[in-house]
C-alpha cells in the first residue's frame, strides 16, 4: 500500500507594488500550476501596471496517508494549497523571497504560521488538485476511534508508595498509625 502521493506543482508570485513609507512592494503567492515543469530560474509571466507576476519554482507537493484528517479539514471549507516563503538572505539575490513548500496540510501550515519565520500564503486549489487529494482521503483515511481512559479508584488501590496511611478513606485514624512528628 502506498505511504505517501506526490505530484509537481509550478508556485506563480507576485510583486506588486504597495503605498507604504517603509516598503515599495509586496511578495504574494497567487497560484499553482499543477504539473508544471523544473524551472532554474524565475520566469516572468505577466507585467502590468505596478504587478509583476512569476513562476518562482515548481516544488512537490507530497500527500501522506497519516494526515489525510488535515486534508479533510482543508478540504471541507475553502479547498487551499498553502504556500511558505522564507526571506532570502543572499545579498545577490534579485528577490527578497523564495518559495520553500507547497502543502495541502492545513495543520502543517499552522505550524509555520505559528514559528513566525515564514509567511505562509493560501491559494486556491485546482479542481484537478482537489479530485487528486479527495481520492487519496478516501484511499487512505481511518477514523480514529476515541477511547475514553477510565479513571481508577484511588480509595481501593493497593498503597503504592510502600507506607499505610495514616487516615482512612472515612477520615478517621488508622489503627495502629502513628504520626512521626
Amino acid at each position: 500500500m502506498e505511504r505517501s502521493r506526490t505530484i509537481p506543482v509550478g508556485l506563480v508570485l507576485e510583486r506588486r507594488k504597495i503605498d507604504n513609507p517603509w516598503q515599495d512592494h509586496r511578495w504574494n503567492a497567487v497560484s499553482v500550476i499543477v504539473g508544471a515543469p523544473e524551472v532554474r530560474e524565475w520566469i516572468l509571466l505577466d507585467k502590468s501596471d505596478g504587478v509583476e507576476r512569476y513562476h518562482a519554482a515548481t516544488l512537490p507537493l507530497t500527500l501522506y496517508r497519516k494526515e489525510t484528517e488535515s486534508y479533510k479539514v482543508n478540504l471541507s471549507g475553502q479547498p487551499s494549497v498553502y504556500v511558505v516563503l522564507r526571506a532570502d538572505d543572499d545579498p545577490d539575490s534579485p528577490f527578497e523571497v523564495y518559495p520553500f513548500l507547497a502543502t495541502a496540510s492545513a495543520y502543517e501550515a499552522q505550524d509555520y504560521l505559528d514559528s513566525g519565520e515564514e509567511t505562509v500564503e493560501s491559494v486556491p486549489m485546482p479542481e484537478g488538485l482537489i479530485a487528486w487529494v479527495q481520492d487519496f482521503c478516501d484511499t487512505h483515511h481511518e477514523d480514529e476511534v476515541f477511547i475514553k481512559r477510565k479513571r481508577s479508584d484511588h480509595r481501593h488501590e493497593q498503597d503504592k508508595f510502600g507506607r499505610r496511611p495514616l487516615i482512612d478513606e472515612k477520615g478517621s485514624r488508622m489503627p495502629g498509625r502513628r504520626r512521626l512528628d
